[in-house]
């Protein structure tokens, strides 16, 4: 059984997205893909579609790139929730120039009230260089600190590199 947050960590590309929902599907319930990513350009699309293909059918699709707390909320004990990602979500709160301080709260808390458990994925962001650009670094440290936050509420982490998860914390259902 998995605790009422997990999160699951990795780098771009790393199966981090794949190993989430295999665990979420593993429940038995009924899933709730919370989607934060936006579609601004053809490629993005593709990838968006692609990662639907890839899901398959039996997922309420739910697009909450900027407040995914009001569909938290309206989850039920019964369900799942997959949120993809934490990171799509960050830059969105960066590009609507969000107080990042006030957002992440609310995540938090919409987290913690959820009636339902989630899985969050998250991209691991700090193991590259130092980015040569002052936004890059201000996203860099932000995601850094709502990692840190997540991962202090999870009960389950998984860092997952070349499609191999190693449980950081917590135990594998």
């Amino acid at each position: 059984m998995l605790p009422q947050l997990t999160m699951v960590l990795g780098g771009a590309a790393s199966g981090k997205s794949a190993f989430a929902e295999s665990l979420v599907v593993q429940t038995g319930r009924s899933r709730v893909y919370l989607a934060t990513a936006q579609a601004f350009d053809d490629e993005m699309q593709a990838k968006v579609d692609r990662h639907r293909d890839m899901r398959g059918s039996g997922w309420l699709t739910v697009e909450a790139p900027l407040d995914p707390g009001a569909a938290l909320r309206d989850t039920d004990a019964s369900q799942i929730v997959l949120l993809d990602c934490a990171t799509m979500w960050l830059s969105n709160q960066m590009l609507a120039e969000s107080d990042l301080a006030h957002a992440q709260n609310a995540l938090m808390a919409a987290l913690s009230d959820c009636p339902a458990p989630v899985v969050i994925v998250s991209n691991e962001v700090g193991l590259s260089v130092v980015p040569e650009n002052a936004l890059a670094r201000r996203f860099r440290e932000a995601q850094g600190r709502l990692n840190q936050a997540l991962a202090a509420q999870a009960g389950l982490v998984v860092n997952v590199i070349a499609g191999l998860p190693q449980v950081l914390k917590g135990q594998l259902p």
